[in-house]
């Protein structure tokens, strides 16, 4: 937290806002579109997973449709597809920003097609905070005329081409979980690019009820509305997001540095100039034959001394509710899932828990003390900074 979410939380509750409506669900809106510009129009809702299911429906996914979507991801991104009794058809990812590999896209599409499937739309994800190559996935699906939509649950803040995230698509994605760079505790939006669409989502997530003088349904709806209260926390929360993102690429440097001469490790990081990531969670990928350490060793030292670190999400079109979906593509997905981890990456990391981390790194690849001592004097003078602020 920043400080600045009690005094929305306070004026919700003297002025009676505790409803899925109110001021603060409206500034919210109000704040993330200047924050993101391209005139779009975003809607609050109570979690990213609804905001995809609600740019599901918005496409006109139903039943025996397929969609299309990454397949390196976390299951959210995948399940509302299932919630409109449609087939998800996973794609493979490409290396450089682990996200949809455009080409196994265009082969996914045009093979599905040659099968007489309907293809509704197409969920591209901007994985940890890295954009997707957007240009090119964009240039398939409009060949096709299929609408994508962006997942950016992980990517607010994130850049590409000096464009926000979630803008490029038909619709994007954010999420506000209690994990994600910045939370309203629990929720989420869904980024429109016109206000008939956010209208029409808005409509759907406060239980689609009829402009009538009696409660009248001509559609089926969700209570998928943002609540006031949590809105507040989200504008509180959008006055720290600058530091958030600063501390979280400080922490992807503090790794990149680290590793910078260590054989075998590689850290997740932007492919060129176009990419700007928030690095919501930075992550590693390990040769083991060269850096003679193995993933699980690494994590094993990290746990012994009560420091988590997890795997990468295990693909889709590897998980068992998932088993009989199509794929295409290599084996990326799969290589990264089996050799990468996510390191600790939070925003409220004090001077001495990055000693520890650095500690535990020490103990499996020695550096010298002096360049150590020099990365871990301007951490400390980073999260320094950010306790004054």
């Amino acid at each position: 937290m920043g400080g600045a979410e009690l005094s929305y939380i306070h004026d919700a509750f003297s002025q009676n806002w505790v409803a899925p409506l109110g001021p603060n669900v409206n500034g919210f809106e109000s704040d993330l579109e200047s924050l993101l510009q391209n005139n779009v129009h975003v809607a609050a809702l109570s979690t990213g997973t609804a905001a995809l299911h609600l740019a599901l429906i918005n496409c006109g996914v139903t039943a025996g449709d397929e969609v299309i979507c990454q397949s390196l991801t976390f299951a959210a991104s995948a399940n509302p597809i299932i919630y409109q009794g449609a087939q998800p058809v996973f794609v493979d990812s490409e290396p450089d920003t682990w996200n949809m590999c455009p080409l196994s896209l265009e082969t996914a599409i045009t093979d599905r097609l040659s099968k007489g499937k309907n293809i509704k739309a197409i969920i591209v994800v901007h994985l940890y905070g890295m954009p997707a190559k957007m240009d090119e996935i964009l240039a398939v699906a409009n060949r096709f005329n299929i609408p994508v939509i962006e997942d950016a649950a992980e990517a607010l803040g994130s850049t590409y081409n000096g464009r926000a995230c979630g803008t490029f698509g038909t619709y994007g994605v954010l999420s506000f979980n209690g994990n994600k760079i910045i939370t309203t505790s629990g929720g989420g939006a869904l980024v429109c690019k016109s206000s008939y669409d956010k209208d029409r989502a808005v409509f759907l997530a406060t239980q689609a009820r009829d402009d009538a003088p009696h409660y009248e349904h001509s559609s089926i709806g969700y209570n998928y509305r943002m609540s006031n209260i949590s809105a507040g926390i989200g504008r509180g929360q959008m006055q720290v997001l600058a530091e958030r993102v600063q501390q979280r690429r400080h922490a992807n440097r503090f790794y990149a540095d680290y590793f910078q001469n260590v054989n075998g490790i590689e850290v997740f990081s932007e492919p060129s100039n176009a990419f700007f990531s928030n690095h919501w969670l930075t992550a590693i990928t390990i040769d083991q034959e060269v850096s003679g350490v193995t993933k699980e060793q690494m994590a094993n030292a990290f746990a012994a001394t009560h420091i988590e670190v997890r795997p990468l999400w295990k693909p889709m079109h590897l998980q068992p509710v998932f088993a009989s979906a199509p794929y295409y593509g290599g084996t990326v997905a799969e290589e990264l899932f089996s050799n990468g981890l996510c390191l600790p990456s939070g925003s409220n990391m004090s001077a001495s828990d990055w000693n520890r981390i650095t500690e535990v790194l020490q103990s499996l690849f020695p550096k010298e003390n002096t360049v150590q001592a020099s990365l871990k004097d301007e951490h400390e003078a980073t999260v320094k900074k950010t306790t004054e602020i």
